[in-house]
This record gives C-alpha cells, sequence and structure tokens, in this order.
C-alpha cells in the first residue's frame, strides 16, 4: 500500500499544486522520491520529530494546502497526539494523518510499532474521519476523495506491501462512509477492513468448499459509519463475522455491537478482533495474530458449525 499511497500522491501532485507531504524520518523511495524532486518546496522531512511534523502540516493546511503527515503508524498518531488533537482537529484543518504498517503488520519489532488501539483513540477525537483501506485501490480512492472532497482533517490507516486488489465482478466502487461489497453471498456476511481482509478471502473461499456462501464488506470508514447499509445487513444476514487487526474496544466489533444493540439486531455476531493484552511474540505477524486468536483454521472450524 506504501507504494500505491506514494504513487496516488506524486500523479495527484502533478496538477493539484496544493498538495504537501510531511514526513517523520521515512526514507523517500519510488514514486515518493520522484515527489521530492519534482516538488522539492513541498516535500518536507522532519526526522525524528513527530509533533513538529503535525505543527508543519498544520501551519500549511492554514495557508490552504492539501498536507499529508506521513509516517510510521506507531509514530503517526501516538506520539504528536496532542498536536493532532488541538492544532488539526480543534481547528479542523484539512490534514491526512498517514499511518503506514497499521495494526500488527511490525509484530518482530514488538508492541512498540504496533497500533492495536489506533482506531479506538482516532475515533474518540472530534472532527476526525477515520479510513482504513483494504486494498490498494481503497487507498488511491482514499487520497484522492481527501485531496478533492475533504474539509477537515483525517486519519488514513494503510498497510506495507504486497495487498492485492480485490476485483471480483460484483465488486462495488469505492465511496467514502460508504460499506463496499466485495462479494455476494447469502449464508453468513464478513465484515472487515484492512490487510487482513485477505485473511476474510481465504476464509470465505475454504467455506465455498462446503457449501457455506459469504458475502464480504470492506467497511474501510470507520468513522462516519455506514449505519444505514449496516441495518439492512443486519436484516438480511442471521449470522455475522467480523475481523480485524485491532483491539475487540473501539474498533469495528465495538461499532456493530452497539448498532446491532440499538437496532435489536436478533442474529449472532462472530467477532474476531485482538486481545487488550501487549503479548510478547516477535517471530512475525501471523504467530501475533494466532495468539490473539485470529487464526484461520480454527475460524473456519468453528464458522462451519454455524
Amino acid at each position: 500500500m506504501r507504494n500505491q499511497f506514494a504513487k496516488s500522491i506524486f500523479e495527484i501532485s502533478k496538477k493539484d499544486k496544493r498538495v504537501h507531504v510531511v514526513v517523520a524520518d521515512i526514507s523517500p523511495a519510488g514514486k515518493m522520491k520522484d515527489f521530492q524532486k519534482k516538488f522539492p518546496k513541498r516535500f518536507i522531512n522532519t526526522g525524528v520529530a513527530e509533533q513538529s511534523m503535525i505543527g508543519m502540516a498544520a501551519g500549511l493546511a492554514m495557508n490552504k494546502k492539501k498536507v499529508f503527515a506521513y509516517t510510521i503508524s506507531t509514530f503517526s498518531l501516538y506520539r504528536p497526539f496532542e498536536m493532532i488533537r488541538v492544532d488539526l482537529c480543534y481547528q479542523n484543518l484539512p490534514v491526512c494523518v498517514v499511518g503506514m504498517g497499521a495494526g500488527t503488520i511490525y509484530a518482530n519489532l514488538g508492541a512498540t510499532h504496533l497500533t492495536q488501539e489506533d482506531i479506538s483513540v482516532a475515533r474518540s477525537i472530534p472532527n476526525l474521519n477515520v479510513v482504513c483501506p483494504s486494498d490498494p485501490y481503497e487507498l488511491d480512492q482514499a487520497v484522492r476523495y481527501f485531496c478533492k472532497s475533504s474539509k477537515g482533517p483525517m486519519y488514513l490507516r494503510i498497510g506495507k506491501t504486497g495487498e492485492p486488489n480485490y476485483n471480483f465482478r460484483e465488486t462495488e466502487l469505492w465511496k467514502f462512509g460508504k460499506l463496499r461489497k466485495i462479494k455476494k453471498g447469502k449464508d453468513l456476511c464478513f465484515l472487515s477492513f484492512g490487510p487482513i481482509m485477505k485473511m476474510v478471502l481465504s476464509i470465505s473461499r475454504k467455506l465455498e468448499a462446503v457449501n457455506r456462501s459469504s458475502e464480504i464488506y470492506s467497511c474501510h470508514t470507520l468513522k462516519p459509519f455506514d449505519n444505514i447499509r449496516l441495518k439492512k445487513i443486519f436484516n438480511n444476514f442471521k449470522n455475522i463475522v467480523i475481523l480485524e487487526d485491532h483491539s475487540h474496544i473501539g474498533g469495528l466489533s465495538s461499532i456493530v455491537k452497539q448498532l446491532a444493540y440499538e437496532n435489536n439486531y436478533s442474529g449472532k455476531i462472530h467477532s474476531y478482533s485482538l486481545k487488550d493484552e501487549f503479548l510478547h511474540s516477535y517471530s512475525n505477524q501471523n504467530d501475533l495474530l494466532k495468539k490473539h486468536g485470529l487464526d484461520e483454521i480454527k475460524i473456519i472450524n468453528q464458522l462451519k458449525k454455524i
């Protein structure tokens, strides 16, 4: 996704002179390096100074620029939190805070490099929209939406590398604030977001082998959330499955369960989220996800029984 992000920024910037990029200790590569070379006055690397990154982004936004503040996710949101809250959100400035390698992607570096509660934190800040693309296509559309239409701040939570596009025949187009149907089905409904969508697709394919058809939605916009379409899903499915690379506190599971209660949903919600724990696992992302209960084989076996 980071390659798509850089490519999208570079292409948009050729026509939109308002676009600026402020990074914190990120070495530009690929199209981001091209952006730096072609638009040197619109690219700033603050080094290991994330608070300054947000402050500079706010100043540029006050001068009618469209600004992307970009670094590894744990440093894009947590370290400069007060500046995001006060400099950006309090003033409702058009700055997109981009967290790359979100969730458990940097599992081998330990909890200091994980963002397992960032959505919960970001959703609680007034004026801050939260977008978590599931594939490079959604990321490109989110970047274009921000540059063209967004009037205030956004937290853009992205993956790292290798994420595929989900272009099934029935897949819908991306729209800000709207759930995107990726795949049609009839027996159960998957709700997810971000790179873990790859696991969702794998589970869906293996369930089809035992005649269990599943519909899949990308919940890419977590704030504001598409309450209207979720109500329709409540009406159409008795079993809803949630997979997310985020704590069960304040993420997609919390959103859906709250709305299920408010809408008197009588079906069953099967939720697979990260535990409210710092787990000491440093091998790879898959091992860490399994320790949190996001084990593909176990999930498939449980869903076969419903």
